[in-house]
């Protein structure tokens, strides 16, 4: 593992907060929940006049989407606690337009086409992004997990797991498949 290098002297001026939550629910479907906090180390007027102390947020969003385990979206909600402008809550209804999208593959798309542009707020869409790794983090494991303390195989064999050839360490020519996963060693989807 390696470390960030020493910087120069510095003082910190901004600082957002991102933090992903995946809930099995009792009905069996799931909540991924994502909030955003940006607070600043100076007093400061926003253009509009609304008037921050240090440490003060600038944004507070909250997104909770609730999926099934194929990550289909049945349901999107949005809440704005702190907003710069009285403007930005009007963003969190688009949202709703994610339900039947599934979060996984496709999903950067199904958020531009729900809420890109002027139709959304930049902070959600990043919040949606996070949530969709988050989704897979939670839903995929958790169920492999079940299926092993059952004795169900996790993976068909003749066919690599959705994550395999997603990065480096998953790479098909790489160590780490033809450790755990040799039968897909060289594999082109």
């Amino acid at each position: 593992m390696t470390e960030l290098p020493h910087s120069v002297a510095r003082e910190l001026i901004h600082t957002r907060q991102v933090t992903t939550c995946g809930y099995l629910r009792a009905d069996d479907l799931w909540d991924i929940e994502g909030e955003l906090v940006d607070t600043k180390t100076y007093p400061f007027t926003n253009p509009d006049g609304r008037h921050r102390e240090p440490g003060q947020s600038v944004h507070h969003m909250r997104v909770r989407l609730t999926l099934d385990d194929r990550m289909t979206v049945r349901e999107a909600v949005a809440a704005m606690t702190e907003t710069p402008f009285p403007e930005c809550p009007a963003a969190e209804p688009p949202l709703a337009a994610l339900v039947g999208a599934s979060c996984s593959a496709g999903w950067r798309k199904a958020v531009e086409e729900a809420m890109g542009d002027v139709r959304g707020c930049t902070h959600v869409r990043e919040l949606l992004y996070a949530i969709a790794t988050v989704a897979f983090q939670t839903i995929m494991p958790y169920r492999n997990m079940q299926k092993r303390r059952e004795g169900v195989p996790v993976y068909a064999q003749d066919k690599p797991g959705p994550h395999m050839g997603q990065c480096l360490a998953w790479d098909f020519d790489g160590s780490l498949i033809a450790r755990r996963f040799p039968q897909f060693v060289g594999w082109r989807k």
